[in-house]
């Protein structure tokens, strides 16, 4: 661990080498699991405004979980995070013709229709960062389903840090990234 600003950072983010491979998984990130993507409050009301444009994207069941659920939930822990559609998918998950999950956020936009990309902690994935009162935790998250994107990444030799370089730069601000790069490159 090493601290950047108010930041305590996992050496795995450096040491490790990550690129999703949706051939592989299919996306199960967004589908597999028992809990929706974490959201923080500012996120939440951008899902509210953006939410009548992003709809026309989502499925039906989709639609059903949130009209029901509500844009976001409230664990019990006080957590937000988005629905589920019966405990599994992610309720803005959307398929495309080759059976990948997708973020119907992200597909508006892809589209031009919105400007926000999806949830950060989403755009993080596989990096989870974990907010305290003093600092946040920077930490990389193995998950099991995300083995074929350990192995496409060492044989493409991209660490964590470099494959979620633009959501790092989203969540933390280009000098912070530009200090990781030189942590990074003592490392290496």
């Amino acid at each position: 661990m090493f601290q950047l600003g108010k930041t305590i950072v996992s050496e795995d983010i450096i040491e490790k080498d990550f690129v999703c491979n949706l051939s592989a998984c299919k996306g199960a990130c967004c589908v597999d699991g028992d809990a929706g993507a974490p959201l923080d409050k500012e996120e939440t009301k951008i899902l509210e405004k953006i939410y009548p444009k992003v709809k026309s994207f989502l499925r039906q069941e989709g639609i059903a979980a949130i009209e029901k659920q509500g844009l976001f939930i409230t664990t019990s822990e006080g957590e937000i995070e988005t629905p589920l559609i019966n405990g599994a998918d992610c309720a803005y998950v959307i398929f495309d013709e080759h059976n990948i999950a997708l973020c119907a956020i992200e597909e508006a936009y892809n589209q031009g229709v919105i400007t926000w990309k999806k949830p950060v902690s989403c755009h993080l994935y596989p990096i989870r960062v974990k907010d305290y009162s003093e600092f946040s935790a920077v930490n990389y998250n193995h998950w099991h389903i995300c083995d074929d994107a350990c192995e496409l990444g060492k044989e493409l030799q991209v660490p964590v840090y470099k494959f979620v370089k633009e959501a790092l730069i989203r969540k933390f601000g280009e000098d912070w990234y530009l200090e990781l790069e030189k942590v990074a490159e003592k490392m290496t």
